[in-house]
């Protein structure tokens, strides 16, 4: 069990990893401001130390029972990050509003794209490491 434990975290952790490139370079090349979200994170050790933790965590859900077919898994994984980052980081924590709309309209689509990246990569690393 803790070495599915730990194969779960590392997986998490790496989709975390490539979710935060993903979105410091929607950012950094423009795309999010075409799409008129404001959100243009700086890739640095304070930004990407705490969602790597917590991606390594979300990464626990791979030992869930769900389905096995890699593509919809992935959708289905990251829905839960996805959900609490618009309902409840954005409007309590962060004072951005409901589904984080002060940042744009087309937020909720950013992050859920961010947590999609995640989840997929998340998938593709757990069955890749015998998960």
């Amino acid at each position: 069990m803790l070495r599915r434990l730990s194969l779960a975290y590392a997986a998490g952790l790496a989709a975390a990893l490539a979710a935060s490139v993903a979105l410091w370079a929607a950012g950094h090349f423009g795309l999010l401001a075409k799409l008129h979200v404001a959100i243009a994170p700086a890739l640095g050790l304070y930004w990407l130390y705490p969602r790597l933790i917590v991606g390594g965590l979300w990464g626990l859900q791979l030992l869930l029972p769900v389905t096995q077919q890699p593509f919809l898994r992935g959708v289905v994984i990251s829905l839960a990050p996805t959900l609490l980052t618009l309902l409840w980081i954005f409007p309590f924590q962060t004072g951005q509003g409901w589904l984080g709309i002060e940042l744009g309209l087309l937020t909720p689509l950013v992050i859920w794209a961010t947590n999609l990246v995640w989840g997929w990569t998340a998938v593709i690393w757990s069955r890749t490491t015998g998960l």
